[in-house]
């Protein structure tokens, strides 16, 4: 209706309509002669300087002398550090957690010496065979309760078989160990077990 009161031609209601739809701003003059868009005025600023209060509702990319203008491409300049041993450091800070001070480190070389030497016992073969034979029993029971104990009696069983055999061995040579040193604590040799 505004366009029909200013009695704007064809032409300049078409270019209005076009900056509208492209969400340009209207011009402030309307040139009702020409089919060309006026050429715009030129720039005051250097392109060079990107100035945020000019910045468009669109987002556009930025000129890369704009981007290498700014300091986005320099790099820090390396600075070496003093180098440390790190095994030293866990050392002491593994010592600093375990008893709450600083240990002097000829004590450090001590202690591993000490925990290399040390034996850590063997676990009893005799106790593992009990432990294994238990868990096989327990899984029978397991599969007898989902219906497909037959399908692993067999072998199970032949498993603790084994295992008994084995267990079996280790007791005599126990008891004969037992037996010689039975003999020797006794005087003339003779046995207390007959």
């Amino acid at each position: 209706a505004m366009m029909e009161e200013t009695k704007l031609t064809r032409f300049q209601r078409q270019y209005l309509m076009d900056c509208v739809k492209r969400g340009n701003t209207l011009p402030l003059q309307c040139y009702s002669t020409s089919c060309k868009e006026p050429a715009p005025a030129a720039p005051v600023f250097s392109p060079a300087v990107c100035q945020p209060s000019r910045l468009s509702a669109k987002p556009r990319l930025r000129p890369a002398k704009v981007c290498q203008a700014g300091d986005a491409y320099t790099r820090e300049k390396f600075k070496p550090q003093a180098r440390r041993d790190l095994e030293k450091e866990k050392r002491r800070l593994q010592n600093i957690l375990a008893t709450g001070k600083d240990v002097v480190e000829c004590n450090v070389k001590q202690t591993l010496v000490q925990t290399k030497e040390e034996d850590i016992p063997e676990p009893d073969r005799f106790e593992e065979l009990v432990n294994e034979v238990q868990e096989r029993k327990e899984f029978l029971a397991e599969m007898e309760a989902l219906g497909q104990g037959k399908k692993y009696q067999s072998i199970v069983l032949t498993e603790i078989s084994q295992k008994m055999r084995e267990m079996e061995i280790i007791d005599k040579k126990r008891s004969e160990e037992m037996r010689e040193i039975m003999t020797k604590d006794f005087p003339g040799g003779k046995s207390f077990f007959p």
